[in-house]
């Protein structure tokens, strides 16, 4: 399958000593604008399945168009791991469009189909600078389970159709920091962190989640960071984590939009064909993706508008 992609520049990213908590959410875009269908080779919708009621599913919307070919899976922690599963809609929709189920724990609470409100968020508890989170790292955890139960049950629209060797874990913010709490479960392939890091400083701001750097010695897979550059409120945290990084191939890729990445652009904007190519790669080998991350001449040797840094890559 071949990537078009607009990627960029091998640049290594500075240390900030510096620690600062990340923001509860995601920036948002227009909240209103129509769901994209990605830009790969399946067009993907967004549903709640009824077999998994309290999360909401990206897929590619015609099944039958993949022949033979089988779905990866992968599932993502919502920006200050909120209970809304639309709110990063168009990336999660970029990556169903190259055959990925791609599944989020919580409601539709925003964009066209929203079925829910966000409840009054209580306040931070003692000690604590962030309000209690909504989702857990088990809640995206769950979502591997039901795929990988789906594959096998009879009856099931994906029986058969997952491959269940390419499985991914991914989030923004507190979901990257969900997703690193999964990086140890052994059906796992590959972690993408997005606009995250564990503290640097050894502080836990958020209600309702405690971690520590001793997570990256849990990680058995290729790890990508995608940040926001230095006014990425998680900046100290990520590039923190990367120097740690001693163990598993990892990859940083840093683009100057802030925390919010590009997640509520159409088909998730520069960020959403950058996680496309990495999952091309890592779970399905694909020789063109891996050009991308690859050799001195990759893909991201070439945009000046991107950072990069990488260690045990090539």
């Amino acid at each position: 399958m071949r990537l078009t992609l607009a990627l960029v520049a091998l640049m290594a990213v500075p240390a900030m000593a510096q620690q600062t908590p990340p923001a509860p959410a995601p920036a948002k875009a227009d909240q209103n604008a129509p769901d994209s269908h990605g830009d790969g080779p399946f067009a993907a919708i967004k549903e709640v399945d009824p077999g998994l009621p309290r999360h909401v599913v990206y897929r590619p919307a015609a099944l039958d168009a993949l022949d033979k070919g089988k779905l990866g899976v992968v599932v993502w922690g919502n920006g200050g791991c909120s209970g809304d599963g639309a709110g990063a809609r168009q990336h999660l929709l970029e990556l169903a469009s190259y055959g990925y189920v791609v599944i989020a724990p919580g409601d539709i609470r925003s964009g066209p189909g929203a079925t829910a409100k966000a409840p009054p968020r209580p306040a931070p508890a003692a000690g604590k600078m962030l309000p209690p989170i909504e989702t857990t790292a088990e809640d995206v955890r769950a979502g591997i389970d039901w795929a990988l139960a789906e594959n096998n049950r009879a009856g099931s629209r994906y029986r058969g159709r997952i491959d269940p060797k390419m499985v991914a874990v991914a989030g923004h913010s507190c979901g990257g920091l969900q997703a690193l709490q999964l990086a140890a479960d052994p059906r796992v392939r590959t972690v993408m962190v997005h606009n995250s890091g564990i503290f640097a400083d050894g502080s836990n701001p958020i209600t309702g989640m405690t971690v520590d750097k001793t997570l990256l010695g849990t990680l058995h897979t290729p790890v990508i960071y995608v940040m926001g550059g230095p006014s990425d409120i998680a900046w100290p945290n990520g590039t923190d984590d990367v120097r740690r990084i001693e163990t598993v191939p990892v990859f940083l890729a840093s683009l100057d939009v802030g925390h919010g990445g590009t997640f509520g652009e159409a088909n998730g904007g520069p960020v959403g064909k950058l996680s496309a190519a990495w999952l091309e790669w890592q779970l399905r080998g694909n020789a063109a993706a891996a050009r991308t991350f690859t050799g001195k001449d990759c893909t991201l040797c070439s945009d000046p508008r991107w950072k990069i840094e990488r260690k045990r890559i090539d």
